[in-house]
């Protein structure tokens, strides 16, 4: 069976139904079926709004008739660039994480890029297995996480050199490039808010700074603030852990079983900050009467709960956007006048709710 260009066409020898191992439709196919040169369908496809609205609809319907898929790798042979950006997240089940990528998708698209997308898992040395593996693949640059990596990460991109930037996290000097909030920073002013509030009893469900610099930093901004008026966390009051509400509860009653027990609690994850409170309510402390309980990040479940949750806000559609932007602009798609020193720090946000006060009197 021949389709009407003449190209021999595979069936399934009983209903005559095209198999899906058909004659590849090429470009030429489209120009031609079109009514329009290979040029045209070309430009169209790399930017719609430079070909006239009816030369645009020609060309649809065409692609839309064969079902024509661009050939990426030989698109990839032609222009050096596979149009593609990598993305090595620790793991998506973090909502500001989920949300940067969902922005990051939407604004590639914009230029006709796609994701490839891994998670870690706080593991530096799979982050870089996964990074190897996306340079395999040919993608034009990547966006990373904080500053913390596998000593061979850095270099290796050098070598290759990929454009990439890192994400949640800033400081000065950005080198390598950063987009993110200062995390010390934020942490040292809510545990100077809860002071001015008259606590002096601190306690905090850290995150592992093994392989997160962002969780070190978040350590350093409290130890910062408490030393300036004396103070320290007790070793019994402080509990180190990875992410998770239940693990938030687990921690928590770690936290709480020595007396006295601290009159302000400081999270370095939202999950550990939403555990505590429901571990807090059901061992009968009273928040924020009793114990005021500060989270980090902002998650959407964090205001629904009965006590709603103190936090800190990260932007992460901001640092998402910036992260995008700053990619394309290396690799030339486009223009940003901009002061970077300024445009790549994200502002936190200090948000007061109900789970935070002074301390009970009794304390």
């Amino acid at each position: 069976m021949k389709n009407k260009t003449g190209d021999s066409v595979k069936t399934d020898g009983k209903t005559g139904r095209v198999s899906a191992r058909q004659t590849t439709v090429t470009l030429e196919d489209v120009a031609r079926v079109a009514g329009v040169s290979t040029a045209s369908v070309s430009r169209m496809m790399r930017e719609p709004s430079s070909v006239s609205e009816k030369m645009r609809v020609k060309i649809e319907n065409a692609i839309n008739s064969l079902g024509w898929v661009p050939h990426a790798a030989a698109r990839a042979l032609a222009t050096n660039k596979t149009r593609t950006i990598g993305a090595v997240f620790p793991t998506l089940a973090n909502e500001h994480f989920s949300k940067a990528t969902q922005v990051i998708q939407e604004e590639l698209e914009k230029h006709d890029y796609t994701l490839l997308l891994a998670c870690s898992q706080y593991d530096l040395q799979r982050e870089l297995r996964q990074t190897r593996k996306m340079l395999e693949r040919g993608v034009d640059a990547l966006v990373l996480v904080g500053n913390a990596h596998e000593p061979a990460l850095y270099p290796l991109l050098e070598q290759r050199q990929i454009p990439f930037v890192s994400t949640f996290t800033w400081r000065e000097g950005n080198n390598p490039y950063c987009i993110g909030s200062d995390n010390q920073h934020a942490f040292y002013d809510v545990t100077r808010y809860l002071i001015e509030l008259g606590h002096r009893r601190f306690g905090m469900l850290a995150q592992s700074a093994q392989s997160n610099d962002r969780a070190a930093a978040r350590l350093r901004g409290v130890k910062a603030a408490l030393e300036e008026e004396g103070l320290a966390i007790r070793p019994a009051h402080y509990v180190e852990g990875y992410w998770g509400v239940e693990e938030g509860r687990e921690l928590f009653r770690q936290l709480v079983a020595s007396e006295p027990k601290p009159t302000a609690v400081i999270c370095g994850h939202g999950t550990f900050a939403m555990g505590a409170l429901l571990e807090a309510l059901s061992m009968g402390i009273r928040v924020p009467e009793e114990m005021t309980l500060f989270g980090f990040d902002d998650f959407e479940l964090m205001k629904e709960l009965p006590v709603p949750l103190s936090t800190i806000y990260i932007p992460s559609e901001e640092i998402g956007r910036k992260a995008t932007q700053y990619l394309m602009a290396q690799l030339g798609e486009i223009e940003l006048d901009v002061d970077w020193a300024t445009y790549s720090r994200c502002e936190a946000e200090i948000i007061i709710r109900a789970s935070s006060g002074k301390p009970c009197r009794d304390n």
